[in-house]
């Protein structure tokens, strides 16, 4: 018999930007933008990524890193406030299992000539196979990765 079990947690990441609130929003509702900083990367596969940025919208991505198991990301944008706020749901699984089902909020605020991200994330991790801490340090991973993608100077400048 499997131990099924699931872990509830929340999490707040606070992270300032030299970029202006509308330049790091975009870089969320971009796919191809979006794809740059949240799949891709060097020893990871891409498999898939979709995305459709609306209300109601779903993101999909599916990825591994070397020979180790598919993890698959599954999202719905809940509300979204250009510029504001990002209010979205999402599921991930390993190799088909579901590890988590979480509430993600993003808030993009202005901070001086920049912007202060706050991510809020409510979870449920499943079964024993995922933690709180270690999807905490995730999302600090990807917005190390985003940084230099909103943080450069524009191309037209």
């Amino acid at each position: 018999m499997t131990e099924r079990s699931v872990n509830h947690a929340t999490f707040v990441i606070r992270r300032s930007f030299a970029a202006t609130p509308a330049r790091v929003f975009h870089a969320f509702a971009d796919a191809a933008t979006k794809r740059r900083w949240f799949v891709e990367g060097e020893g990871w596969t891409i498999e898939a990524f979709t995305s459709l940025f609306e209300v109601g919208g779903r993101e999909h991505s599916r990825f591994r890193f070397g020979n180790d198991p598919a993890i698959s990301n599954d999202t719905i944008y809940l509300e979204i406030v250009p510029n504001e706020r990002i209010v979205f749901s999402y599921t991930m699984t390993v190799d088909e299992r579901p590890i988590s089902v979480s509430l993600g909020t993003l808030e993009f605020v202005a901070e001086g000539e920049g912007t202060c991200l706050t991510y809020t994330e409510q979870a449920a991790f499943l079964n024993r196979l995922d933690e709180p801490r270690e999807r905490e340090i995730g999302f600090r991973e990807l917005l190390q990765a985003l940084a230099p993608l909103v943080e450069r100077p524009p191309v037209d400048a």
